[in-house]
C-alpha cells in the first residue's frame, strides 16, 4: 500500500512539539503530559498509525472474564492431558511452597498458588500456554488468565478422581458383590486392592494403611462421614482410604505422599518415607493420633470409633515371687500369697514366640520351627504364669470382647549387642477360622458358657528378609521387607499386596510367610449382628 502524502508542508511544521505516544485502552484519563488525545472511539480508521514500529508500547493485559465467549464454552479443554494428573501428593505450590488457596494445572500436573493476576498460576498460563485450572479445595475448574469458570460434565471425572465421593449405598455394597474397574488404559484393576508407592522406605506404612482400610466398619466411616473441620491428619487419613477405594481412578495404584508428610509433622520426624520403622510401633502411633484427632478422650473408654471398633479389656493377675520359690516352678502361683488384679484396656495384644532352637534336630526337619497360633494364645487363658521382673503374672480376655482384634506376633529382640529375629512360622487355618472363647474371662450374663466365639482372619501382616546389597560387594545384612495379605470379601478369595504389586494368593499358603501383625474379624450372623 502506498503511503499517504501529508496535508501540510514539512516546513511548516518546525518547532512544533512531537504528539502524544498512543496509549493502551485498558488506561484511563483524558490527557498524559498535559497533551490531550483521543479516545479509541476517535482515532483515525486509517493504516496511518501502523507505518511505523511501535516497540515501545506498553504490552496490553488479557481481558479478565467472567464468562467463556459464547459459542467458545470448551475452549483448552482439548488441552487437558489426564495421564499426568496425580493428586495423591501433598497440595503445595511449586514455586512458593505454599499450601493456600493451590491449584493444579490440568495440562502438565503442577500445582500453583492462586489465579488472580499476579498469582503464579496466572504467570505459568501466560508463560506455558496452559490454560485449565482446578481449585484443589473447592473443586472448580477455571481457565486463565481469562479467568472465568469452566462448567461442564466432561470435567467431572477428573473432579472424582481429585476428591471421591461415596453414597450411603455405594459403601454397603463394597463387599457383597465382585468389582471391576478399568483406568485409562484399558488395565482391569479391583478397587480397594490397588498398589501403594514405596516412595523410600515407607512400606512400613502401606501395610497398615492397606490393613486398616480393609476393616468395614473404619472405612466406612472414612468414606461416609465430613471431616472438613477435623485435624489435618484425619482428613489426608480419610482422602487416601477413598481413593484406594476408588471405582474410577485414572491409574491403579495411589501414594501415601500426602499422609506421610502429616505423619512426619506430627511424630516429629519419628515415621518418615525416608527411614524404615516398625509396623507396629507406627500402628499403635497412628491409632492414638487418629483416636484423638476424631474426638476421643484419654480417659474415656470408647469415645471414638477407633475404641469401639479394637478396644478391649484384659484382666491381668500378678503375684511377687517369693524367695522361697523352687527354680523350677517360679511361674506357679502360690495360694497362700497375695494376687493383685487390675483390669487394664487393650489396642492390640502381643504374642510371644517360643525360643528358636540354636541346632538342627538329626533328621534336619526343624530348620525353620512351626507353631499353632492357638498354642502362643494360650497366654491370655488365664492359666499359664509369665515372669516379668520379680513378678509372676497370668491374663485373661474379658467380655465384651471387641468387633476387631489385633495380634502383634513378637519376632525381633533386641539385647546390647545385636537385634535378633525369630523366624518361627505360625500356623492357623483362614478357611476355619479362630475360636476365642478358651481365652475368655466366663460370663453368663454377656456369652452362653461352652459356646464358641468365631473371628476370621482379615489382614495378614508377614515380613520377609531379604539379603542387603551395596553396590557389587554383598555385606551379607538382612533388610526389612512387609507385605499384606488382604481378604477379597466380594470374591471370597485371597490378594497379597507389596507396594506397586499386587496378586491373588492361595488361603492354604497365608501362614507361610513369617506373620507379624494379623487383624481378626468377629463372626456375625446372617442378620449382621454379632454372633454372642
Amino acid at each position: 500500500m502506498s503511503k499517504r502524502h501529508a496535508s501540510e508542508a514539512l516546513d511548516e511544521l518546525y518547532g512544533v512539539d512531537s504528539p502524544a505516544s498512543k496509549k493502551s485502552r485498558f488506561d484511563e484519563g483524558p490527557e498524559i503530559n498535559g497533551n490531550s488525545i483521543a479516545t479509541p472511539s476517535e482515532q483515525p480508521d486509517d493504516d496511518s498509525d501502523r507505518d511505523g514500529f511501535d516497540d515501545d508500547e506498553p504490552a496490553k493485559a488479557p481481558i479478565r472474564q467472567s464468562a467463556p465467549t459464547e459459542g467458545y464454552g470448551d475452549l483448552y479443554l482439548d488441552t487437558i492431558d489426564r495421564n499426568v494428573l496425580d493428586f495423591d501428593f501433598e497440595k503445595l505450590c511449586s514455586i512458593s511452597l505454599s499450601n493456600i488457596n493451590v491449584y493444579a494445572c490440568l495440562v502438565c500436573g503442577k500445582y500453583f498458588q492462586g489465579r488472580g493476576p499476579k498469582s503464579h498460576a496466572y504467570f505459568h498460563a501466560l508463560e506455558e500456554g496452559h490454560h485449565v485450572f482446578i481449585n484443589m479445595e473447592t473443586q472448580k475448574v477455571y481457565v486463565l488468565p481469562e479467568g472465568y469458570e469452566v462448567r461442564s460434565k466432561s470435567l467431572d471425572d477428573i473432579k472424582y478422581v481429585s476428591d471421591p465421593r461415596y453414597t450411603r449405598q455405594e459403601v454397603m455394597e463394597l463387599d457383597r458383590k465382585p468389582r471391576i474397574a478399568w483406568i485409562l488404559g484399558g488395565k482391569q484393576y479391583t478397587p480397594g486392592y490397588v498398589g501403594m508407592n514405596n516412595i523410600k522406605d515407607n512400606d512400613y506404612l502401606n501395610v497398615v494403611v492397606q490393613a486398616l482400610s480393609h476393616i468395614a466398619p473404619l472405612r466406612n466411616f472414612f468414606l461416609l462421614e465430613d471431616f472438613s473441620s477435623r485435624p489435618e491428619l484425619v482428613k489426608r487419613c480419610a482422602i487416601l482410604f477413598r481413593k484406594i477405594w476408588n471405582p474410577r481412578a485414572f491409574k491403579n495404584h495411589v501414594s501415601p505422599h500426602e499422609l506421610l508428610q502429616e505423619i512426619s509433622l506430627r511424630s516429629n520426624k519419628k515415621f518418615t518415607l525416608t527411614e524404615q520403622s516398625d509396623p507396629v510401633d507406627f500402628l499403635s502411633w497412628f491409632l492414638n493420633n487418629l483416636h484423638l484427632g476424631l474426638g476421643g478422650s484419654k480417659t474415656k473408654p470408647g469415645s471414638s470409633i477407633i475404641q469401639r471398633i479394637f478396644q478391649g479389656k484384659l484382666k491381668v493377675e500378678s503375684q511377687a515371687i517369693t524367695a522361697k520359690a523352687d527354680v523350677g516352678d517360679r511361674l506357679r502361683f502360690e495360694e497362700a500369697a497375695k494376687v493383685q488384679t487390675d483390669i487394664s484396656r487393650f489396642l492390640l495384644l502381643t504374642l510371644d514366640l517360643p525360643p528358636a532352637p540354636l541346632f538342627q534336630d538329626e533328621m534336619e526337619g526343624n530348620i525353620i520351627p512351626q507353631v499353632p497360633l492357638t498354642t502362643i494364645l494360650s497366654k491370655y487363658d488365664g492359666v499359664k504364669a509369665q515372669e516379668h521382673l520379680a513378678q509372676r503374672k497370668r491374663y485373661r480376655l474379658m467380655h465384651p470382647l471387641p468387633p476387631y482384634l489385633i495380634f502383634h506376633i513378637k519376632r525381633f529382640s533386641k539385647n546390647k549387642f545385636v537385634s535378633e529375629r525369630n523366624p518361627t512360622i505360625v500356623t492357623f487355618d483362614a478357611r476355619v477360622g479362630l475360636d476365642a472363647s478358651p481365652y475368655v474371662e466366663p460370663s453368663p450374663a454377656d456369652h452362653p458358657p461352652g459356646e464358641p466365639i468365631w473371628y476370621d482372619l482379615v489382614a495378614n501382616v508377614t515380613h520377609e528378609a531379604v539379603r542387603a546389597k551395596e553396590d557389587v560387594a554383598d555385606t551379607g545384612e538382612e533388610r526389612k521387607t512387609w507385605k499384606v495379605q488382604l481378604k477379597d470379601k466380594g470374591r471370597d478369595e485371597w490378594v497379597v499386596c507389596q507396594d506397586l504389586f499386587v496378586e491373588d494368593i492361595q488361603k492354604e499358603l497365608l501362614y507361610l510367610g513369617e506373620s507379624y501383625l494379623q487383624v481378626w474379624e468377629r463372626r456375625r450372623d446372617p442378620k449382621g449382628k454379632l454372633k454372642r
